[in-house]
């Protein structure tokens, strides 16, 4: 899977749900970020996979040129409370705080409620069925 749209087919009357997954900060794994993307993709989402070493001002400016309804950020290099808040209070400066953040990685369930506190809507950890991902997004949309 490369960077760039992975275009699909509209689901749902309100057109095409979109979801950017990036991966912020300097934490070089993107396999569970792309199987993520695929997952997506494969239930009729429209998935936008902006790549590795993203800033989180990219990722909101990737989010919001793309007409996102959601944000999915991947973290396991232990920054997320860092990169997770500048996301979220970009999204807020900008007003696009109606763009559903939610993410996953390697983070300690304290840290799983201090995101939630923040802003996140869903913090999904390592082994989560990627069927739990999707059911999220397609429960979820922003009306």
């Amino acid at each position: 899977m490369s960077e760039g749209s992975l275009r699909t087919s509209e689901s749902g009357s309100g057109g095409p749900i979109r979801v950017v997954v990036a991966k912020p900060g300097l934490d070089g794994h993107d396999r569970g970020a792309k199987v993520v993307a695929r997952a997506l993709r494969d239930a009729g989402i429209e998935v936008v996979y902006t790549g590795l070493h993203q800033t989180p001002a990219q990722v909101v400016d990737t989010a919001i040129q793309e007409d996102a309804d959601f944000i999915g950020l991947s973290v396991l290099s232990g920054a997320h409370l860092t990169l997770f808040a500048e996301v979220i209070d970009m999204l807020k400066a900008r007003d696009a705080a109606d763009i559903v953040v939610f993410g996953g990685g390697i983070i300690p369930d304290d840290d799983v409620v201090a995101l939630k506190q923040l802003g996140v809507a869903e913090v999904f950890g390592p082994g989560t069925p990627t069927k739990a991902v999707v059911d999220f997004v397609t429960q979820n949309r922003a009306q």
